[in-house]
């Protein structure tokens, strides 16, 4: 005995309420452009919720007006009469779906209807007609030849004037690095240039000290090899002591006390913010100059080789030779760097303005369906019925088993399901095929809401449903379904605006299903899509 299709798809993925709605029509046959007046009508108690869909799409017609819901009471029930204004621009014969009216949350369905829309037929003999245009010249968006002329123009002028002002600054006379003979040649040649300097006299006081006593205390590290730039004034002055007895200087109390007396003044300026009178500051300076040429005449002296003393010195202006050199390639290998960024700055923001933001992402940081349509497809078979398709990536076998009810089972002889991504991911391709142990009376219309049911439970939501014969390039006829949805990523936290194309074939009391889901807005999802479609072939069954 044969089992109807609503039967089995009660058993497989939902439940199928009671025909609670009714269905009309005021024409079955229109005119293109004019309005089908659809009626549903639905007959429940004064308890009961209803919720009629609002939809832009009821298959391939368009809801053009949705009108208010008019209420007949009938004792303890009431009469729901909703109406839909309905039309299409395209000729042809097309189904409207069985449209879901949620009645306390459960929904049922109307009766589906076929319409006929018919051209309107034009009178040759009185419409005059004319010629069809030329096909009208459309400006590029990218402009003409000489606009990247003049962008590469602009970037050549740019990088000569980087150029030029680069060689200019490296031909600049540089003032070289003055080298020093001994340590007191530096401390005198440094207060030379400190007094011209005339800090103190221009009211830097705390500067002039600074300087002042950074002198000799350099002085004092090189000299003596003593840690005086860090050391405080009491740690500097003990640790001179002990140096002067262990190399024997011949240091005087006076000359330590008078060092000792001027790195304190200077400790209270820079701290304490003391200004010293003008006469207490040439007496510092004296005692520094003084102090300096003391500690000098106090070391021992040592006979130096004239040769080792040249040699320092040719030493010591091949080392400052050598770091002009390393400070001039570090300017020109930033310069460089500065300038390749620029340009290239300048030829991504050109790009952008001239192609758009999507061309530059698409192309430099990568897009995930762009790549597989760039990528190497294959051509495979897959389930049984099988179903010949080319894909971009191969299909890997999921376990059916998990997606059928326990009731269903019984009722299923075999069912196979391949799969790329998932629908919580951006893009996604699925085949299925089954073959059912009794013989069935396949309604694709009802399998298509069957399989789109599923998807709610997999976080679909508000999916907009067309439908309408697709025929394979062999001549089977099937029904495809498209539209869009949202779908919910529980996970992430986010949800997605999608687009689908389902076709569904019957053979030899089996079902085949092929389903591509991508973003709404990818336009290479949509030419992987054509793409697939285009290729689908189906292996004929007797």
């Amino acid at each position: 005995m044969k089992i109807k299709l609503y039967i089995l798809f009660l058993l497989i993925s939902t439940s199928l309420f009671a025909q609670k709605v009714t269905t009309s029509i005021d024409s079955t046959k229109k005119k293109i452009g004019a309005e089908f007046k659809l009626t549903l009508k639905t007959n429940v108690d004064t308890l009961s919720k209803v919720k009629f869909p609002n939809a832009k799409f009821f298959g391939a017609l368009e809801v053009i007006q949705s009108y208010k819901i008019d209420t007949v009471k009938n004792g303890a029930r009431y009469e729901l009469i909703k109406k839909y204004g309905l039309t299409q621009f395209d000729s042809g014969k097309y189904t409207i779906p069985r449209i879901p009216v949620l009645i306390n949350g459960k929904p049922s369905f109307s009766d589906s209807i076929k319409v006929e829309v018919n051209d309107v037929k034009v009178d040759t003999l009185k419409q005059k007609m004319f010629d069809i245009k030329d096909i009208a010249k459309v400006e590029s968006p990218l402009g003409s030849w000489w606009i990247y002329l003049l962008i590469l123009l602009a970037i050549g002028v740019i990088g000569y004037f980087v150029y030029k002002y680069i060689k200019k600054r490296q031909s600049e006379p540089k003032v070289e690095a003055i080298i020093f003979k001994s340590p007191i040649e530096k401390a005198t040649s440094l207060l030379q240039q400190l007094e011209k300097k005339e800090l103190w006299q221009k009211g830097e006081i705390k500067n002039y000290y600074s300087e002042l006593t950074d002198i000799a205390r350099n002085y004092i590290e090189e000299e003596i090899h003593i840690p005086a730039m860090e050391s405080t004034t009491s740690e500097l002055i003990e640790a001179l002591r002990k140096a002067a007895k262990q190399k024997k200087l011949k240091l005087s109390n006076e000359t330590v006390e008078n060092l000792e007396k001027v790195l304190k003044q200077a400790d209270l300026v820079k701290f304490a913010k003391v200004k010293p009178l003008d006469f207490e500051i040439e007496e510092d300076k004296k005692r520094i100059s003084s102090s300096i040429v003391t500690i000098h005449k106090s070391i021992p002296e040592v006979v130096e080789d004239n040769d080792e003393l040249a040699l320092w010195n040719e030493q010591q202006k091949e080392l400052a030779r050598l770091q002009k050199l390393k400070k001039q390639k570090r300017v020109r290998i930033i310069t460089t760097i500065g300038i390749v960024l620029g340009m290239l700055m300048l030829f991504v923001l050109s790009l952008i303005y001239f192609k758009g933001f999507d061309y530059v992402k698409d192309n430099f940081l990568g897009h995930p369906t762009k790549d597989l349509v760039e990528g190497e497809w294959i051509y495979s078979e897959y389930g049984n019925p099988a179903i010949k398709i080319e894909t971009p990536k191969v299909l890997k076998r999921m376990d059916a088993s998990k997606t059928l009810p326990k009731d269903a089972a019984a009722l299923i002889k075999d069912m196979q399901l391949f799969e790329y991504g998932s629908i919580l991911e951006d893009f996604n391709i699925g085949v299925s095929t089954l073959s059912y142990k009794q013989q069935v009376q396949l309604d694709l219309d009802k399998a298509a809401e069957a399989f789109l049911k599923s998807l709610e439970s997999q976080g679909a939501q508000n999916i907009i449903v067309k439908t309408e014969d697709f025929d394979t390039q062999q001549g089977i006829k099937g029904k495809k379904a498209y539209g869009t949805m949202t779908v919910l990523n529980k996970i992430k936290g986010k949800s997605t605006k999608m687009y689908y194309e389902l076709l569904l074939f019957g053979q030899n009391n089996g079902l085949q299903q092929i389903l591509i889901l991508h973003r709404e807005d990818d336009k290479y999802g949509q030419q992987i899509g054509e793409r697939i479609l285009n290729s689908v072939e189906l292996k004929v069954t007797q």
